[in-house]
């Protein structure tokens, strides 16, 4: 023909007579199963069926419902290939007689299998079309099955047409029904059959036939191919065979590669995805908007992009909650990807993931209808972005979230305190000692306070500190933290648990600050049925403890330290059983250990200072001095006193020291002399108080307490 290439014609171009060479038959009609032992993933309906035809107990009337594409009539045609084969009625047809072979996968039929398209053929006139060639008998098989394919379609008048012939039918006759829609078939033909669910089949199934059949194929293909396909089907075999086939048709010489899946098929890429994942885990608005313009940009559909996130977080959700859910088998992702995966799950909370997680489910809704869905895509990055500005629970803990992670950051930041040089006669040397770390605290205004001026003129009251040695006053020397070795595997009972309480508070603190600082203020209840009660004084306490995913950390600690599997339960109200406290009762301070004669710890019993702050120890009219005025200092007199905070019901003041010297002063001084930042109080009383705590870790001012009536 004029215009036509040389070289293009064929060589061997076909005759006129010649037919036409066969077109492929499509995947899921190449591989479609031609036993019940092929069907894959509907074991709960093969079997039974298979039991049925071994038993000789094999209905008139079958009802089979599931999904499309999970294998109904396929079902049906092995089950009249079972019954009319020459062995038959079997489980298992031969596969080499007539029967067998014309009602095959791909055979021509049979004339005593009817297959009726109820979607065109479900009118009245068609039921008594039906009716009135069923009587007759089958011309070569041993029954004649009439296989009903979209039996919702058919008329309510088509179905009592049907009615008498599907309840009284003759020997020779079988029915098979097969719907989507089983609800819509009428029940007094629904009470007439055996009724069989089907599925959609698991993904791992799925998988592995895919497998096999790229196999059978000889395709290559790349890992991350098959998870798009199988997420295409969406649990229907027939629907993942078309995918597949349609990857064949296009795949070159190279296989089927990832690039190419993601662009036929419409997904957003990994590269997107991971992102967005890391501009909300740092809080980079920039970087999200940034992304949402590629998004668009790139041509890609901002409900799928939406959608396709929506996917990431809930595999971050899962990560998060059972960090071995790739090897289990609840991800189905490739092992490079998963690592990923784990360590973006590992800068988000779970509160922050299922926050984000709604907000996008909710977005969806709207964007069905929406005429930008861009704008509402960035919409919901920015709530996702800002926790503060939602009053919700779930908007609380993820701000508490962030805040734990904060500290945790701060707290690897600090470092171990170390004790100072020892000044003659054995005094710490208060200026050579290093300076603490800086915490919230000490970068306050409150450095600023009234006691700090105080402690200033300290010296120059008296003989300077550094003049005037400490008389037999020992340097307490700071032990170092050891590790607790991990409890042998056994039996750990409640009274161990609570002699081991302090170790396991220790690990808690090396895991998450905020965690071990509600634990202090909580005790062991019980340990029953592997289940760990942990009282705490409120019902609040207990609620934002396990709320904030805290039980997990301490959980965690326990199989670690002590090879204990159970599940932390946190309780409000104090709880039952006996307190575990972290630490032996305080001893009783040394009369006279300092400042006033008779005034034990060196302090003076007032009612109330002049700013009308109930409990204060000191005299009046002086302000208490700073953390650095010790008790034994110039002169032996005393002026540090507790801050003018009220006092705890319980004070806890130190032991006194050996060798008889002067007690450390029962006052902020010596709190933080025995407690460094990164460690409990050292000196044998219980842990510190929430007030304390609040003050010491996380900077805060106490302007007034109210008790609870």
């Amino acid at each position: 023909m004029a215009g036509d290439e040389p070289g293009t014609a064929p060589e061997n171009p076909p005759g006129p007579g010649s037919p036409p060479a066969p077109a492929p038959l499509a995947l899921y009609r190449r591989y479609r199963p031609a036993t019940f032992a092929e069907v894959r993933g509907q074991e709960h309906v093969t079997e039974p069926l298979r039991q049925a035809l071994r038993n000789g107990r094999v209905h008139h009337a079958y009802l089979f419902s599931g999904p499309r594409g999970c294998g109904k009539t396929s079902s049906a045609r092995i089950l009249a290939r079972s019954l009319n084969c020459v062995q038959g009625p079997t489980p298992d047809p031969c596969g080499v007689c007539e029967s067998c072979v014309a009602l095959g996968p791909s055979g021509p039929g049979s004339i005593d299998v009817i297959e009726i398209d109820a979607a065109s053929h479900g009118g009245v006139d068609d039921a008594r079309d039906l009716r009135e060639r069923a009587f007759y008998a089958p011309v070569s098989g041993r029954f004649k099955v009439y296989i009903i394919d979209e039996a919702h379609m058919v008329t309510r008048e088509g179905f009592n047409a049907l009615l008498k012939l599907v309840e009284e039918p003759p020997p020779h006759l079988k029915f098979v029904f097969a719907t989507t829609e089983p609800e819509k078939v009428i029940a007094t033909i629904r009470s007439r059959t055996h009724h069989y669910p089907f599925r959609l089949v698991p993904p791992s199934v799925l998988r592995g036939l895919l497998e096999e059949i790229l196999a059978t194929e000889a395709v290559t293909y790349e890992p991350t191919v098959l998870p798009l396909v199988v997420r295409a089907g969406a649990g229907s075999v027939r629907d993942s065979l078309s995918v597949l086939d349609q990857l064949l048709a296009g795949a070159g010489a190279e296989g089927l590669t990832y690039e190419r899946t993601v662009a036929l098929l419409g997904y957003t890429d990994d590269s997107l995805l991971d992102e967005m994942v890391d501009a909300l885990a740092a809080g980079d608005g920039a970087a999200a908007f940034g992304t949402v313009d590629r998004v668009v940009q790139g041509g890609h559909d901002p409900r799928r992009f939406a959608a396709d996130l929506l996917d990431r977080l809930r595999d971050l959700i899962i990560l998060g909650a059972v960090p071995g859910a790739g090897q289990t088998g609840l991800l189905d992702v490739p092992a490079d990807r998963l690592e990923r995966m784990s360590d973006q799950a590992g800068r988000f909370g779970q509160a922050e993931l299922a926050r984000a997680a709604e907000i996008l489910s909710e977005g969806l809704i709207q964007m069905r209808g929406t005429t930008s869905p861009r704008l509402l895509l960035e919409l919901m990055c920015a709530q996702v972005l800002l926790p503060g500005a939602s009053t919700g629970e779930k908007a609380l803990a993820a701000r508490l979230e962030r805040l734990e992670r904060r500290l945790e950051g701060l707290t690897s930041e600090e470092t171990v305190p170390r004790p100072g040089p020892v000044a003659a006669g054995g005094a710490p040397d208060t200026e050579a000692a290093p300076a603490r770390n800086a915490s919230p605290r000490d970068a306050s205004p409150r450095d600023a306070s009234p006691r700090d001026a105080s402690a200033s003129e300290a010296p120059a009251r008296g003989t300077p500190a550094r003049d005037t040695p400490a008389r037999d006053t020992p340097t307490r020397e700071a032990a170092p933290v050891r590790a607790a070795p991990p409890a042998p595997p056994g039996v750990i009972d409640i009274e161990t648990l609570r002699q081991r309480w302090p170790e396991i508070l220790e690990a808690v603190k090396q895991e998450r600050r905020v965690a071990w600082m509600l634990l202090n203020a909580a005790s062991v209840d019980s340990l029953e049925g592997g289940v760990l009660t942990v009282a705490f004084g409120g019902e609040g306490q207990a609620k934002g403890f396990a709320a904030s995913g805290h039980d997990q950390v301490l959980t965690g600690v326990l199989a670690t330290m002590l090879g204990l599997n159970v599940r932390v339960r946190a309780m409000g109200g104090g709880g039952s059983g006996q307190r575990a406290t972290a630490r032996p009762a305080p001893a009783d301070p040394a009369p006279g250990a300092g400042g006033q004669p008779g005034a034990p710890g060196g302090a003076t019993d007032r009612p109330d200072d002049p700013a009308g702050r109930p409990g204060t120890r000191g005299s009046a009219g002086t302000p208490a001095p700073g953390h650095r005025a010790a008790a034994g200092g110039p002169g032996g007199t005393a002026k540090a006193g507790a801050p003018g905070r009220r006092a705890p019901a319980a004070p806890r003041m130190p032991g006194p020291r050996a060798g008889g010297g002067p007690a450390a002063p029962s006052s902020p001084a010596g709190l933080d002399e025995e407690w460094p930042d990164d460690a409990g109080p050292a000196d044998g009383g219980a842990g510190p108080t929430g007030m304390e705590l609040i003050e010491r870790q996380l900077g805060g001012t106490v302007i007034e307490e109210i008790e609870e009536p």
